[in-house]
This record gives structure tokens, C-alpha cells and sequence, in this order.
């Protein structure tokens, strides 16, 4: 029974009114080092029980990308889910509420029938730093129309290497752009107040916003070779001006929470580098949210990276002593629990340490509103995918296109005649909903088909041409359908199959499924355009560039395709400039703008226009 429910005074971390570091300190004296340690954890869904969650009082809730209530999932299925375990925590000794986090990266992507953005790397081509607030705004509410309270977005990497299978995941290989665009920080979280304290976390409304996560601090973006969780071998001076000039920008709007990196930084894991995270982050940055691992994060500082025992207790001190708050840990909970009571009874982690591990979860537990406002919002259920917010999807699409080539010999061949004939859709990503999304999208790893409902780029184009025009699809047409079918024009669709993290990692970057072949074989006989659905340029090789009369990078759109044909289809000029370099063939990776001897297929800041402004020189 709650204090207040026996006529005593209610302690002061209840009090709303109380201010939050009153609240943090009254709570964290009321608490044994088990539940210090608890609140140090973050588990997944499927191993949060009612023993740990009411008994043990873990501190945080998480799913993992793909893992849902149920298939198909409904909005409500999610807020129930979150809700039951919130009713769990809070009928815990101290009535501490969880913290649930998503990977709500380009849209509440993890749930179906939410709406899906373009992944950062077309938002990036798209210069819009207004824009990405705005989808900060409207994923925050879908997230929270879920019982949500966390994101961990944005992903405020520097991709240097294309060949890194997270590079959709970067806005940009120039800081500076990724710096326009952590405006979406402040989309997700609110605008703090002009004297809102440096590096104090930031919730605007716990009914409309939701915490964010910059990540994955640092040098995520710059490993050797592009390669995922590898060696980012750099002096300090280039690590700052580089990969961390992202971070003061989010801190400077009082992003509440920061997710460390599993790669290194000339042989040191961040998970365990003191300097990076406590001198550096902590210190000379200022930043006072929470500090939070990678899912498995601390078990990689260690080889093998399953370690048992011992082993895993140091990798529990080394992460911690260097500055962890949160461990993403997620399944063996009652392991850590055992673990860091040990360690700290041992003398292995100073209990000043954990001190201010739980002072600064608690400090974002209490400005989140969790404590007043543990519960989901059932008016909210209707905003996710709501048409409002499928127009932003589509608006969004329409500016981070590319256009990379308008016809030859001056004659430009967009925008496409709506009236023409017959026209041939053709390739492996002209209707596929699964491919336009890419990873991190309803599975962990992306799928292909229908895998939510969207609009595909067949759909659009069919949507969008004259009633009198016919439109024949062909994912892999004939040479005698490309010879006899008396096409006006052709439009085919190429692209990468979805992948999330290492799945990603490529050294051959040419087109998948034979494109190239499949462009050659209709460019030759049919005018085509060409759109490319990539989270990173792809090989186009010369001849194939020649052949064809007009090329759109598309990047990862997500689920409204209509914003493609926005543009095909003239109603919209193409805004977009590259944010990444586009290079001519692997061997000259890496490559970046400003190099010596820069000589790319197309360089950063490259895009086209349909139409000359009147402000255009001649």
C-alpha cells in the first residue's frame, strides 16, 4: 500500500510538483542496490515477466526489430502490450514505471500499417531540416498512440564507406548536413525553451512526444572499409571535426538519451572507452541524459562475444566504470542483477558510479512524464498511418529524389507523357512495398512483398497516367515482349534487397538480380527511365548510362510511392541533391567530397531540375 493510501505524507519523488533532482535524490536513497541495478537494465518484451518486471523491477523495456505482440499487430495490440507491463512495474515496491523502446527509425516502422518514411539517406538529398521535424512530430505520435515513450532514432552517423551496411541509415558523408538534419530531434521530443539548461534532457508532452536516442556515438560511420561494428582508425581532431559534430547539435535541444557504438576507435571498443564516453560525452559536451548500450553491446567487448562468468562481470565493470548508464542486455537479466551486485560488493564498480547511472535514468524517467502519465493514450490510435501523415511520407519521397540524368542531347525526357499509349513498368522493385522500405521495417532485416500497406511504384504510375493509357508490368519482360509491345517509353524499377546492420555489408555494389542486364536489354529497343531503390549509390556502369534516357536515385522511400510519380509525372520538380558521393566503381572507395583526385560518377550536392526557374542563369 502506496504511503498516501495510509493517510501518510507521499514521499517527494511522487510529488509532480517537486523539482525532478529533488525527485531523483528522495527516490534513489529509497532504493537497495538490487533495484539500483535493475533499473540499470533495458530487457526484451519476451523475457519481460511479472517476475521481472513487479518483483525484480527492471528498469526498461525494449523489442527487438521484428519482435511484435502478435503478427500483423494492431496499434491497440501494441498499447496493451505496454500497458500490461506498466501495470506490472508499477506494482513494484517503489512503483518505478518502465521506459519502452522501439527502433522507430523512418516512421513507427516496427508496426503495421504505420506510416513509413524515406530512410535518412534520402532525407539527406533532401537539404530539409524543417521536414525532418516534422517527421520527428508525426512519428512521435504514432509511437506514443502505442504506449511507446522511446525511439532510439536519429542515427546521426557520418558514412564515409558506401560499402557500411547502415549507410541508409546516415543522412550524410558531410557532417554538416547531418547537422541541418537533427532538427528531427527536436520533431520527436518538442522545441525546449530558449533558456532550457545545456545538455539537460527535453520532453515537451508526455501525451505527443517521445524521447529520443542519438546514436551510435562515435565514429559508427568511419570504420575501415565500411565495415560494420569494425575499427574507425582516425587521430581525435578528425573523430571531432568528422563523426562527432552531430552531437552537440542534439544535445543542444536536450536529446534525453545517447546509444553508444559497437565499433572501435583505433582498437577500442566505445562500449568500454572511458574517455569517449564520460570525459568526452559526458564532460566536455555536457550531456546529462542517459548513456545506453547496444542490444548485446557490453558482450562484444569481450572475445568470444557470448561470454559466461567472469567474463561477462568484466564486461558488465569495463562498460559500466566507463560510463554505461543502461544495458541493453536484453535477456539474461537475473545474470546482470546477480553480477553487478557482485561486482559493486567486490569493489570492482564504485557505488558512486551506479549512483549516477540510476540518478541520470531516473532524471529522464521523471521529465518524460512517465511517472503522471504511465499509460497509453487510446485518442491517439487513429494518427497512425493517418492520411495526414501519408501526405508527409509522400512529400518527403518527392524531395529526397535524385535526378541524375534528363535525356540526351539536350532534349530532356521527363516529365513522362501521361497520355502516352502504352507503357512498359518493368523490374524486380517496380511493385514491391517490402524492397521500397528496406530494413528496419516490420522485420529487423526488412522483407520483401506486401509487407504493410503502402503504395508501390506500379501502383503510383498506374494512379497517376491517363485513363486511355495502357500500363503492362513485367518484373523480367522478354526480348520479344521489349521488340513487338509498341512501347512509348519504359519505366524500370532496380534496387537492392533489404538488410539492416552487417547483413548489409557489401563489397560488390553492383545492381542485384542482374539489373544492369535487365536495363541494357529494354534501354536498347525502348526510351526508359530508370529509378534505383538503394540505401546507397550502386554501379552504374557507363554503357548502361548511355543507353538510357533518364535516371532518379529513389533511395529507401518507405510505404508512399505516389511522391515518385509526384515527379515523373511533372506536378513536382525534383528538389534533391546528393548527399552522398556517387562513385564510378569500387576501387575508388572510399571516397568523399573534398578529397584529392575527387573524380566521382556524380558528386555530392549533384541534382537535376525538370524545369529552368526563372532565377536559373542561361
Amino acid at each position: 500500500m502506496a504511503p498516501e493510501a495510509r493517510g501518510e505524507a507521499a514521499p517527494v519523488y511522487r510529488d509532480a510538483s517537486a523539482p525532478v533532482e529533488a525527485r531523483v535524490r528522495d527516490l534513489l536513497g529509497r532504493m537497495t542496490l538490487r533495484e539500483k541495478a535493475a533499473q540499470m537494465a533495458q530487457i526484451e518484451r519476451t523475457v519481460a515477466t511479472p517476475r521481472a518486471l513487479a518483483e525484480l523491477g527492471a528498469g526498461s523495456v525494449l523489442n527487438a526489430g521484428g519482435s511484435t505482440p502478435r503478427d500483423r499487430a494492431s496499434p491497440a495490440d501494441w498499447a496493451a502490450m505496454v500497458d500490461g507491463m506498466q501495470r506490472l512495474a508499477l506494482s513494484s515496491r517503489l512503483g518505478v514505471p518502465i521506459l519502452y523502446g522501439t527502433d522507430a527509425v523512418h516512421g513507427h516502422n516496427n508496426v503495421y500499417g504505420a506510416t513509413v518514411f524515406p530512410h535518412n539517406v534520402g532525407l539527406g538529398a533532401s537539404r530539409d531540416g524543417e521536414l525532418a521535424r516534422r517527421i520527428g512530430e508525426a512519428t512521435a505520435l504514432e509511437v506514443r498512440a502505442t504506449g511507446i515513450h522511446w525511439t532510439f532514432a536519429p542515427c546521426v552517423a557520418v558514412c564515409r564507406d558506401p560499402r557500411w551496411g547502415r549507410c541508409y541509415e546516415s543522412y550524410s558523408e558531410d557532417p554538416e548536413i547531418v547537422r541541418s538534419l537533427t532538427t528531427i530531434v527536436s520533431g520527436l521530443q518538442g522545441q525546449p525553451p530558449a533558456d532550457h539548461p545545456h545538455g539537460y534532457p527535453f520532453l515537451a508532452s508526455p501525451r505527443e512526444n517521445v524521447l529520443a536516442c542519438a546514436k551510435h556515438f562515435v565514429g559508427d560511420g568511419g570504420t575501415d572499409k565500411g565495415v560494420n561494428e569494425g575499427n574507425a582508425i582516425c587521430s581525435y581532431e578528425d573523430l571531432e571535426a568528422i563523426h562527432m559534430t552531430p552531437y552537440p547539435d542534439c544535445i543542444a535541444q536536450g536529446v534525453a538519451t545517447v546509444m553508444a557504438s559497437y565499433s572501435k576507435w583505433n582498437g577500442e571498443p566505445l562500449h568500454s572507452s572511458r574517455y569517449l564516453l564520460t570525459d568526452v560525452l559526458k564532460g566536455k559536451l555536457g550531456f546529462k541524459g542517459l548513456l545506453i548500450s547496444d542490444w548485446e553491446g557490453i558482450d562484444r567487448i569481450c572475445e568470444p562475444q557470448k561470454p559466461r562468468g567472469s567474463d561477462y562481470r568484466y564486461c558488465i565493470a569495463q562498460s559500466v566504470n566507463a560510463g554505461m548508464d543502461m544495458i541493453m542486455i536484453p535477456h539474461r537479466f537475473e545474470n546482470f542483477l546477480d553480477d553487478i551486485v557482485f561486482l559493486v560488493e567486490a569493489g570492482e564498480i564504485p557505488m558512486s558510479r551506479i549512483d549516477d547511472a540510476v540518478e541520470r535514468i531516473l532524471r529522464v524517467k521523471f521529465i518524460s512524464g512517465v511517472f503522471e502519465h504511465p499509460f497509453s493514450d487510446q485518442s491517439l490510435l487513429d494518427t497512425v498511418g493517418c492520411k495526414e501523415h501519408r501526405l508527409l511520407g509522400r512529400e518527403a519521397v518527392r524531395k529526397s529524389l535524385v535526378l541524375l540524368k534528363n535525356g540526351k542531347d539536350q532534349e530532356p525526357f521527363l516529365p513522362l507523357a501521361r497520355d502516352a499509349k502504352r507503357i512498359l513498368v518493368a523490374g524486380t522493385h517496380a511493385d514491391d512495398i517490402g524492397y521500397q522500405c528496406g530494413g528496419w521495417t516490420i522485420a529487423w532485416h526488412g522483407d520483401s512483398g506486401k509487407i504493410t500497406p503502402g503504395t508501390s511504384i506500379l501502383e503510383a504510375i498506374q494512379e497517376s497516367v491517363g485513363v486511355q493509357t495502357e500500363v503492362v508490368y513485367e518484373k523480367c519482360p522478354t526480348e520479344a515482349m521489349i521488340e513487338t509491345g509498341g512501347f512509348s517509353y519504359a519505366v524500370v524499377v532496380v534496387g537492392e534487397v533489404p538488410y539492416a546492420e552487417w547483413t548489409g555489408d557489401r563489397t560488390d555494389l553492383s545492381i542485384p538480380f542482374n539489373g544492369s542486364d535487365l536495363i541494357t536489354c529494354v534501354a536498347s529497343k525502348i526510351p526508359t527511365l530508370v529509378i534505383v531503390i538503394s540505401g546507397r549509390p550502386l554501379i552504374i556502369e557507363s554503357q548502361v548510362l548511355e543507353k538510357i534516357e533518364a535516371l532518379v536515385a529513389a533511395w529507401l522511400p518507405g510505404t508512399e510511392g505516389m511522391g515518385i510519380t509526384d515527379c515523373l509525372f511533372g506536378d513536382h520538380d525534383f528538389v534533391g541533391t546528393l548527399s552522398v558521393t556517387w562513385y564510378r566503381s569500387v576501387d575508388q572507395l572510399p571516397i568523399n567530397a573534398g578529397d584529392a583526385n575527387y573524380d566521382p560518377l556524380f558528386p555530392v550536392g549533384y541534382g537535376l531540375k525538370m524545369f529552368r526557374s526563372d532565377d536559373d542563369s542561361a
